[in-house]
């Protein structure tokens, strides 16, 4: 069976659970970086253990990645186009 996408609300849900607060996600928060979304080290240190987890991907990638859009990137398997010119 074939993976589902990791999207944007999945994502958007770890972020709440993961520091019990209403941060307010309703735009569109893709580029924004997430200390610019109020989450801080030790919430993404939680954020990146449970996408590691649960996707399978490396700790250190998830929580290295500085937007929602890189870590979506990273759960789904893609490469952005900027990754991509760096090779």
């Amino acid at each position: 069976m074939p993976k589902q996408t990791f999207t944007l609300d999945d994502l958007k849900t770890i972020l709440l659970e993961a520091t019990g607060e209403g941060a307010d996600l309703s735009d569109d928060v893709r580029d924004v970086e997430f200390n610019r979304l109020g989450f801080d080290s030790i919430a993404m240190l939680e954020v990146a253990t449970r996408i590691a987890r649960d996707h399978d991907v490396p700790f250190d990638a998830a929580a290295e990645a500085a937007t929602p859009r890189r870590l979506l990137a990273l759960v789904n398997g893609e490469v952005i186009a900027e990754e991509q010119a760096d090779r």
